[in-house]
């Protein structure tokens, strides 16, 4: 016989074997793929799961770099900071990731306005249609929300999209022309990593250890756990073996009722009862009859699983296969199922097993053990009655998968859904930007806000606004929050359409943020922010920061001011800017004490600016 060199027959022995036993089941997170985009400057994780004790070897940019999986499957290694630039190859043991780029990595966040659709703009910006950027990069985080606890993979199978117009179609609206902007003024790959949701409010975006001042918001852990546990089907996979010590399981009559036998429960019953076989039936094929259940079966004989039945009326008719009975002691199971209670094996049916030279009789006593009881389960739900509306469902299931990933800056729009709840909003928005902090370990990361825009109808006359109290909170969040910018945009809106078109202007507001933000350049990247109030006779002066080279007015006077007396009814009033503050007053008010800017839902025609041409924050002196 021929023989083959044992380098040669080795080779051969390994190709024989699926290829995920000789890579150790290597698996990537679903981020980690084609096209994808690494931040630059930074520490740069990669990740993953594999068989115990596989050996693993990261290959990148002509360095390579080595770490065991631990006996959890889990393994990690951390690449050193690498500058902007590719397209590179990744390997991970046999495993390429190709045309890899490194740049910035912006996380967007929120609802339907920063997920909204590129296609809804291709005819207002119909340079969308030619795109032609390799160096931006999209990826949309499917929806995951998952109320019980946080998870280490998203879901789906998404991919990274670059930005050119075979592709392009693929990208949210603002997170393509962000990436243009910034990818105009720095030259450097962007990657806009895009988890959000339509409609979704900000708690659901909150981490659980951040919502502990709203107790509405928390899911009971203890009871989730106790109700878990509850919940499982004590005797699955062991009550059914025949060699279980059974002695100290309760007995009941059968054919009967469990109340009958003096056993009051809802659930799960296992039942069992030892039977002789003759000689004549060992080894050999038999006929099982169960007359009828209540409510659902499944019946095991020996241990082998030989039928179900999944409600109470039809005849329980099962085949034992040949091979399954043996001679002397034998042991049937059945696991009943009766979710109302008082499970039955109906009377005046048959129990039994028949052969082709025997019949033996299952009627008797059967010994029981109760495997899952409802009322059990039942008495944890009154603390867990607010499951479906806690808080922290999308963070669990869309962000915490991705805190691994390094990412420059967090982008977040949203408040929309929480327009009626304003006065909570600032407080979680507190909440969301210390929880994602923690999570990515970066005290300083930072934050670019998008305020609402205008919406809906304006009005005649002053009013109040659910929607100002959510650009309020806003506002106050970048006022107090340090390292957040804030982008102004009630002149972008529409006033009959929730998601407006024009995300190219909001994402160029968002890039001046971001150069003074996060590039620390010396540019004026806000509009004046209320500072303070002073009452000089029938007349209010108003002072602000963030004025620029000075305050200014689009247009030709100032609009969209109101003023109030201590009756607290708000009018249209005269405003002046006079240096570096507004003088604001009406002859239907003689002695004011409280003004408000563009506060309402479509403060559209507000124009209060600085010189730079960037809008004034919307804004009230009372806190009424």
């Amino acid at each position: 016989m021929k023989r083959f060199p044992l380098r040669l027959l080795i080779f051969m022995m390994l190709m024989s074997f699926p290829a995920s036993l000789v890579a150790g089941n290597i698996r990537l997170p679903k981020l980690i793929s084609d096209c994808m985009v690494l931040q630059r400057d930074v520490d740069l994780d990669i990740w993953g799961w594999a068989d115990p004790g596989t050996m693993i070897t990261v290959r990148f940019n002509g360095s390579y770099y080595e770490t065991e999986t631990g006996n959890d499957g889990e393994w990690m290694v951390t690449l050193p900071p690498q500058p902007a630039g590719g397209p590179y190859l990744l390997e991970v043991n046999e495993i390429v990731i190709r045309d890899v780029l490194v740049g910035d990595v912006w996380l967007c966040s929120g609802q339907s306005n920063q997920e909204t659709p590129i296609h809804r703009l291709t005819e207002r910006f119909p340079e969308i249609n030619v795109s032609n950027n390799h160096m931006i990069r999209h990826y949309k985080v499917p929806t995951q929300d998952v109320k019980e606890e946080p998870c280490d993979e998203i879901a789906g199978n998404a991919v990274w999209y670059s930005g050119v117009a075979s592709e392009v179609m693929n990208w949210t609206a603002l997170a393509y022309f962000y990436a243009q902007e910034a990818y105009s003024r720095t030259g450097v790959p962007q990657g806009m990593l895009v988890s959000s949701l339509g409609g979704s409010a900000i708690e659901s975006w909150v981490s659980q250890d951040h919502l502990k001042e709203f107790p509405h918001l928390l899911l009971d852990r203890e009871a989730l756990l106790g109700m878990e546990h509850a919940a499982i089907d004590k005797g699955e996979g062991r009550w059914n073996l025949p060699e279980l010590d059974d002695s100290d399981w309760k007995t009941m009559t059968m054919p009967g009722t469990w109340r009958e036998n003096g056993l009051e429960v809802k659930g799960t019953v296992w039942m069992r009862k030892e039977f002789d076989v003759p000689a004549s039936m060992a080894g050999r094929h038999a006929r099982l009859s169960m007359g009828t259940l209540v409510h659902n079966d499944r019946v095991y004989v020996n241990g082998v699983f030989v039928g179900s039945t999944g409600y109470e009326y039809p005849p329980r008719r099962y085949n034992i296969p040949a091979g399954v009975l043996r001679e002397g002691r034998n042991v049937i199971a059945v696991r009943l199922n009766a979710p109302q209670g008082n499970g039955e094996f109906v009377k005046d049916k048959p129990y039994r097993i028949v052969g082709d030279a025997a019949e033996i009789d299952l009627t008797g006593i059967w010994k029981y053990k109760v495997g899952q009881d409802m009322d059990e389960i039942r008495k944890y739900e009154s603390r867990l009655s607010n499951r479906n509306h806690v808080g922290s469902g999308l963070y669990n299931g869309m962000i915490h998968p991705l805190r691994h990933y390094k990412v420059r800056a967090a982008i977040w729009y949203q408040g929309e859904s929480n327009a009626g709840r304003a006065h909570e909003y600032g407080q979680l928005m507190s909440g969301l930007i210390d929880g994602w902090r923690e999570l990515w370990g970066r005290p300083e990361m930072p934050f670019l806000l998008v305020q609402l825009p205008n919406f809906m109808q304006k009005h005649d006359q002053p009013t109040d606004s659910g929607w100002a109290r959510i650009r309020e909170a806003q506002l106050n969040t970048f006022m107090t929050v340090p390292n957040t910018a804030l982008a102004v945009t009630y002149d972008s809106g529409e006033w009959n359409d929730i998601h407006p078109l024009d995300k190219k202007t909001v994402a160029q507001r968002l890039f001046l943020c971001a150069r003074k933000l996060v590039y620390g350049e010396k540019v004026t990247s806000s509009g004046p922010v209320y500072k303070s109030m002073r009452v000089e006779g029938d007349k209010v002066i108003i002072s602000f920061t963030e004025t620029g080279k000075g305050l200014a007015v689009r247009g030709d006077k100032l609009k969209h001011f109101a003023i109030a007396g201590e009756d607290r009814r708000f009018i249209w009033a005269d405003a002046v800017i006079k240096g570096n503050t507004v003088i604001v007053s009406s002859s239907e008010v003689r002695n004011p004490v409280a003004v408000r800017y563009a506060w309402s839902d479509n403060p559209e025609d507000a124009n209060l600016c600085n010189k730079e041409g960037l809008l004034a924050s919307p804004f009230r002196t009372d806190n009424w």
